[in-house]
């Protein structure tokens, strides 16, 4: 059984490729010149929008639409000492994006039969104590409605301030978390928590006796030939060619922290790179057909609605408006990568800054709206 499914695996990647270059060669005409200049002038508003003194240094967007056409390119800068311009090639750290890969390792694991998504934490090895394992499932840790506190906002973990190239203890920070009181029961409503995707990430090498890293890499990353994506394990470091990731200071500078993280302190809840051309690639795919079964994905895609938001989340996928994909956001970097199956449309917006306005989206998330309201009025995410 393991063997077919390992065949159909790579099968089914073939036909994905062959997918994803029709769409790719569908859309290679340009979008109109009025139109792409309406969307630069977006872009640079919502840069200057979420700036400092000067606008967030850089950004690459993307637009690739079969009927109306497409647009990539990249805007300001990916290296403010060296004043060298963004290029649409630039790698950037893609934050929660990495969710989508863990999700569907997740969902391949359950076609193989090594595990089922309403499986319980008790039923797993794990190198932390869950409390209440017997009640929550990895379904609920995938919709963010386990009720586990998300340890990142322990005051302690916000205090944090060790350099990268120092190893982050991540089970003794999960436990700190994980031994504080619940949110909620399992199940009663949506809490974004990054320990539970760390956990995810801890099911997966519980039942592959592997690396969340080498699963990714070996079940999507290599079939899928997404060359520019990898998973750091323990190099803090940025491949070439990569965009700086920078954060706004108190006297509204950009300081340069492409490298504050070691890899252990966001894992499999985001520690993932990628370029704006293999995001592309990759949510056209996991929004879709998804390299899984029709039954796993149908799961995938059951979005619940979230209190407050217009939308819903799904099993590590963002549903607002129409569209499908997700936002990701670490230190110096705010990715948003978003497939809109209705006009076959997808837009990527990668921000070499984590910026936020209050009662407004993330930066990349903005720009997104932007070019919503001008291409898909009446799909405007919120």
């Amino acid at each position: 059984m393991m063997h077919f499914m390992l065949r159909a695996a790579v099968a089914m990647a073939a036909t994905l490729l062959a997918v994803s270059a029709l769409r790719a060669a569908e859309a290679e005409h340009p979008l109109p010149v009025a139109t792409q200049a309406s969307i630069a002038t977006a872009v640079n508003a919502e840069l200057k929008a979420y700036g400092g003194k000067t606008p967030v240094p850089g950004a690459v967007v993307g637009v690739w639409d079969p009927k109306r056409g497409m647009m990539f390119r990249g805007f300001g800068v990916s290296d403010l000492a060296a004043g060298k311009p963004m290029a649409v090639d630039d790698k950037f750290r893609i934050g929660s994006n990495t969710k989508t890969f863990v999700v569907t390792v997740m969902l391949q694991l359950a076609d193989e039969g090594k595990l089922q998504i309403d499986d319980t934490l008790d039923k797993f090895k794990l190198p932390v104590r869950v409390p209440n394992a017997a009640h929550i499932t990895l379904r609920q840790l995938a919709e963010m409605r386990s009720g586990l506190l998300n340890f990142y906002a322990l005051p302690a973990f916000q205090a944090y301030d060790k350099p990268a190239s120092v190893p982050f203890e991540v089970n003794a920070w999960m436990q700190k978390g994980l031994d504080q009181p619940a949110l909620f029961p399992p199940g009663a409503k949506f809490d974004y928590s990054n320990t539970n995707y760390i956990l995810l990430g801890m099911v997966i090498e519980a039942v592959t006796h592997n690396s969340v890293a080498a699963e990714i890499e070996n079940r999507i990353i290599k079939p899928l030939k997404l060359t520019n994506t990898t998973y750091p394990v323990t190099d803090p470091n940025m491949p070439s060619p990569y965009a700086h990731g920078y954060m706004l200071n108190g006297k509204g500078g950009w300081d340069d922290e492409t490298v504050a993280l070691n890899p252990t302190v966001s894992g499999a809840a985001g520690v993932m790179v990628s370029d704006a051309a293999d995001m592309r690639r990759w949510v056209e795919l996991y929004t879709t057909t998804g390299m899984v079964s029709p039954a796993s994905q149908k799961a995938r895609l059951s979005c619940l609605p979230v209190a407050g938001r217009h939308g819903g989340f799904g099993l590590g996928i963002g549903c607002s408006a129409g569209w499908l994909g997700y936002t990701g956001g670490i230190t110096g970097y705010n990715t948003s990568a978003y497939y809109l199956p209705s006009h076959e449309a997808t837009v990527i917006a990668f921000v070499n800054s984590q910026r936020e306005l209050k009662g407004k989206p993330d930066v990349s998330q903005a720009i997104l709206r932007a070019i919503a309201r001008i291409l898909y009025p009446q799909n405007v995410p919120l």
